[in-house]
């Protein structure tokens, strides 16, 4: 009976030696999981509000786009007063930034995001007036032409979070 004592305690000590290793295992995998999770942490934040405020410039950007109205009042502004810039009001009524424009963006932006935006040429690099000490968020469309009138230009919006 000694042998067989002996195998069963061998067995024993075989599966608490087995389970001691699947232990050892988990735990390293529930710190690595924790480490992870703790260095990620603010990448993880960055990207979601990131693609949340390009979400959301490209669904304000699209309905200005696709609105004939809208789409008429930016392709007649004046060549010669571009760039005009969101701020512009103490410009000629003729190069003002149009008020439709900034209330269409105005109620469309979420209340967590600043919006600004400009009109200018096409081809033009047009950036913001003021400097925000955020990340800001760009996108732009362009605006080519309806049937009766060719002057294209680029709306171009920039966001940032409050």
């Amino acid at each position: 009976m000694e042998r067989k004592e002996l195998l069963e305690w061998r067995l024993m000590n075989d599966k608490r030696g087995f389970i001691r290793i699947l232990e050892a295992f988990i735990s390293i995998l529930l710190i690595t999981g924790v480490i992870l999770v703790v260095i990620n942490k603010g990448y993880l934040r960055t990207s979601n509000i990131t693609s949340e405020v390009y979400d959301v410039e490209v669904s304000i950007l699209r309905e200005i786009e696709l609105d004939e109205n809208l789409r008429e009042i930016i392709l007649k502004v004046p060549h010669t007063s571009l760039p005009v810039n969101w701020d512009d009001t103490d410009s000629p009524l003729g190069t003002q930034f149009p008020p439709e424009i900034t209330k269409k963006i105005l109620d469309r932006a979420p209340e967590y995001l600043n919006c600004i935006s400009n009109i200018c040429e096409l081809d033009s690099i047009c950036g913001m007036e003021t400097y925000v000490e955020e990340d800001v968020y760009v996108q732009s469309v362009a605006i080519a032409a309806n049937p009766k009138i060719y002057q294209p230009k680029q709306l171009k919006l920039f966001c940032w979070v409050k």
